[in-house]
């Protein structure tokens, strides 16, 4: 006692030093319970026109051009808006598919259109089906609300879509072989989070990393071989797009017996989707 009596500029000190490490402590303790970013997440910014892929760590891994609804934000049925908020990606279709491969409803009809084919503008590559979690994207599934490729790729990084989240005819195969049936998504109409600061800067105006956990229901995916009509088909579109728009800008493979020329949605699939997106 009678050495800090003497020394009352250490006494201080030490007390400054003390309230600084409290602080800290604290601090970090209450970064871990608001700031901890989602696992493996996706996270859509509207804001941004960017796709973002998130490691386990909340760190920024990859991210794309992206384009979502041209006709803004919101669940309405027939609105053809992009919905905000948490979903979970419930199919995956178009496994082992070329980029540019062309699918109608769900379906590949046979043709790969090459980026920017003029004149088209169908679903190509890969779709990722979205189910919403939240009240405020609950239509998400049944509207056929997809992450899925796009022939117009000039148009990337602004609103082009008629709902759906847009992506290049590569980029979309490259997260379609990184996230897995049941990741999370979450669309914000804030900018792309950085870094460790995912949850505190996506929530700020979008409820979906505020949202309970909800548990979705993954569709069961099976391989499936093209049907003759399918091959017939296939071959009669090639011979129309020769004719119509020369062989550059439309290619056909022809499926082999051990190709994947597309994964099938089974179970809920009775349902016929829209023909843009």
């Amino acid at each position: 006692m009678q050495f800090f009596e003497r020394n009352p500029e250490l006494v201080c000190s030490t007390a400054r030093l003390l309230r600084a490490a409290a602080c800290v402590l604290i601090g970090g303790l209450f970064s871990q319970c608001t700031s901890t970013p989602p696992k493996g997440a996706v996270v859509v910014s509207v804001k941004d026109q960017k796709l973002g892929i998130y490691s386990t760590d909340g760190k920024l891994a990859k991210k794309y051009d992206i384009s979502t609804s041209k006709f803004g934000l919101g669940d309405q049925k027939g609105s053809n808006c992009t919905p905000l908020g948490k979903c979970q990606i419930v199919a995956k279709i178009g496994h082992g598919l070329p980029a540019g491969a062309v699918l109608k409803s769900r379906r590949w009809n046979g043709e790969v259109l090459k980026p920017n084919a003029p004149g088209r503008d169908p679903i190509v590559s890969r779709i990722l089906w979205l189910k919403g979690v939240e009240s405020t994207n609950r239509n998400a599934f049944n509207r056929f609300i997809y992450i899925h490729g796009t022939p117009e790729e000039k148009n990337l990084g602004r609103p082009a879509s008629y709902g759906c989240v847009r992506m290049g005819m590569k980029d979309v195969v490259d997260l379609f072989n990184t996230v897995n049936v049941g990741s999370n998504v979450v669309i914000t109409k804030n900018r792309l989070p950085r870094g460790a600061k995912v949850a505190t800067e996506a929530a700020d105006d979008s409820p979906a990393l505020q949202a309970p956990e909800a548990q979705a229901q993954p569709i069961e995916i099976a391989k499936i071989a093209p049907s003759e009509g399918e091959k017939k088909r296939a071959a009669e579109n090639e011979a129309k797009a020769k004719a119509k728009l020369g062989p550059a800008t439309i290619l056909y493979k022809a499926p082999t017996a051990g190709s994947r020329p597309e994964d099938k949605v089974v179970g809920k699939t009775s349902v016929k989707t829209k023909s843009r997106a």
